[in-house]
């Protein structure tokens, strides 16, 4: 299994903050470029407060930076802590793969269990005619 070099408590608070769905729609709209808290807060029915708490989560955990344009302080996606999270998935993909191809090769079993193949026959058998 591969090893990645992110701190355990990093990748902690990495998964803690992708754990809630509204922050992983936050980080979904920033990827598509910087947004103001209030641009972020749009698409929720939740309080700026409440968007400022989720943004605080992201922003521990090194997801989420603030700009510095003026009083608008923009929040902008971080990209290395995903890296450093895909790095640390990417060791178990071997592992999930090899459960993935045994439970192909158990439901290909039990499918030619519950309809084996045709078996070739020699054709047609020839019947002795009987006069009647």
């Amino acid at each position: 299994m591969t090893t990645t070099t992110a701190a355990p408590d990093h990748l902690d608070a990495t998964f803690a903050a992708l754990a809630d769905p509204t922050r992983r729609a936050i980080l979904q709209r920033l990827a598509s470029g910087e947004a103001s808290v209030m641009e972020l807060a749009e698409p929720f029915a939740m309080s700026q407060p409440a968007i400022s708490k989720h943004l605080k989560v992201l922003e521990r955990a090194g997801l989420v930076s603030r700009g510095r344009a003026a009083q608008r302080r923009p929040r902008r996606l971080e990209a290395a802590p995903l890296a450093e999270a895909t790095a640390w998935l990417e060791g178990y993909r071997q592992h999930w793969e090899a459960t993935y191809q045994q439970l192909d090769h158990l439901l290909a079993e039990l499918k030619a269990e519950e309809h084996p193949a045709p078996t070739v026959d020699d054709g047609p058998r020839a019947h002795p005619v009987t006069d009647g």
